[in-house]
């Protein structure tokens, strides 16, 4: 069986920067970008200095790219949290379950999720999130 690669794009979320697509949906697997804490309309970051309001933006970032290809957070089966620091884990940490708890199901089933810590590619940047999804 084949499936036709499809690049996914919403104004719902940050233009991609450089050589990549916001997402790319191959059958049923969707694949989201990296998204950081930018205001999808002006470009900017938000919450400059605060990790908890950048988590709770930049994954409804991964969100909107979600729906544009076709899904809802919910079909999120895999989330890839990459912090600058560690001592940001427990407020990430916070805004990222206040946030699952809206947007997962009433199977309550959440995506797995693992987090890294690294330099990222912008300096106000405190976390980007990558996501998967098998969508319908």
């Amino acid at each position: 069986m084949s499936f036709e690669k499809t690049e996914i794009r919403t104004d719902g979320a940050p233009a991609p920067a450089w050589v990549f697509s916001q997402g790319v949906r191959k059958g049923p697997i969707l694949q989201v970008s990296g998204q950081g804490a930018q205001d999808p309309v002006s470009g900017e970051y938000v919450g400059r200095g605060d990790v908890k309001a950048q988590t709770t933006r930049t994954l409804e970032n991964v969100k909107a790219v979600v729906e544009a290809g076709g899904g809802s957070f919910d079909d999120v089966v895999m989330v890839r949290v990459y912090l600058t620091t560690r001592e940001h884990f427990a407020a990430m940490n916070e805004a990222y379950a206040e946030f699952i708890e809206k947007n997962v199901g009433e199977d309550g089933v959440k995506p797995c999720r693992t987090t890294v810590f690294v330099e990222l590619p912008q300096e106000p940047m405190l976390v980007e999130i990558d996501a998967m999804a098998v969508v319908g």
